[in-house]
């Protein structure tokens, strides 16, 4: 009997957040070793069915990194990268587009169907969701006129069209959408997944936007996770490098996405199962959180 007490008493912890969250939209970025293990594969999409069953609209957006290295690894193609991301030349945004919409998304949306849930797949170019433009970089070096590094097919988002996951949401269905975009000539771009995923949380007016990565989440000098974390605070780290490498687009799109309406961001560590849950639903939660 005590086990079945348990089991309420969790179920009553959860209420007040279910009545908050009723109706909201939620933006999850959907990556890292959550998106390869067959077990959490399994508790994510279970989670984002219950989700949309007590009345809230999750959005998720996927990376695929990983994925696409090893494709083109059987193809004889090198990975290469600049600052982080993918050099894209014409061969390689094929590929980028080959793993991330015809595979990766076509993989969440069925172990979502198949978890009870109606999931769609999408890219930002349906539906003109995503317009996006060419990044470039400059670099200068002491003594030497300014050099342009062209990276190729990577791009940034001009503008989001948030109206076909407005007509879906409509329909009881659960968007998955693949970070590839296209300009106002047709040409398409590889775009950053987080990047997408915070335009879209603020496209979207969305309640919260929550990254899921390989970490506890943001931790400070001494080790310790940061439970929550303002503006200034996060400007701070970084400027200190106690922020770096994959964790600082999260932190920096984090920040706008808060500043621009997003009640808050968090980022928590999907290696933990039904890790969803258990930051939306609980009093403890699990990973840091942005708040404006």
């Amino acid at each position: 009997m005590r086990r079945y007490i348990e089991k309420a008493n969790t179920l009553l912890e959860a209420l007040p957040y279910i009545k908050k969250f009723y109706g909201k939209t939620i933006v999850v970025k959907y990556g890292g070793n959550a998106m390869v293990d067959a077990g959490l594969k399994r508790s994510f999409a279970d989670d984002i069915t219950l989700l949309k069953y007590i009345g809230i609209n999750p959005v998720i957006v996927h990376g695929g990194g990983p994925q696409i290295g090893k494709v083109m690894e059987k193809m004889g193609l090198e990975s290469r990268f600049y600052r982080g991301m993918r050099i894209t030349d014409d061969e390689t945004m094929d590929v980028v587009e080959m793993v991330l919409v015809g595979k990766v998304n076509k993989e969440i949306v069925n172990l979502i169907n198949r978890a009870g849930g109606k999931a769609i797949g999408l890219s930002g170019k349906d539906g003109n969701m995503i317009l996006a433009r060419k990044i470039t970089f400059v670099e200068e070096k002491e003594g030497l006129p300014p050099e342009i590094i062209d990276i190729g097919k990577v791009g940034e988002v001009e503008e989001f069209n948030p109206e076909i996951l407005e007509v879906l949401d409509q329909s009881g269905f659960i968007p998955i959408i693949a970070p590839v975009g296209v300009d106002r000539e047709g040409v398409t771009y590889n775009l950053n997944a987080d990047i997408v995923a915070a335009e879209v949380a603020m496209g979207l007016k969305a309640e919260k936007l929550i990254f899921l990565t390989d970490t506890e989440g943001v931790k400070g000098k001494d080790g310790q996770l940061m439970k929550s974390l303002k503006p200034e605070e996060i400007e701070q780290m970084v400027k200190n490098g106690e922020i770096t490498g994959g964790m600082i687009p999260k932190v920096e799109w984090g920040v706008r996405a808060v500043q621009s309406g997003v009640e808050k961001v968090h980022i928590i560590d999907g290696r933990i199962p039904h890790s969803l849950i258990l930051e939306l639903f609980t009093d403890a939660g699990i990973g840091t959180e942005i708040v404006r």
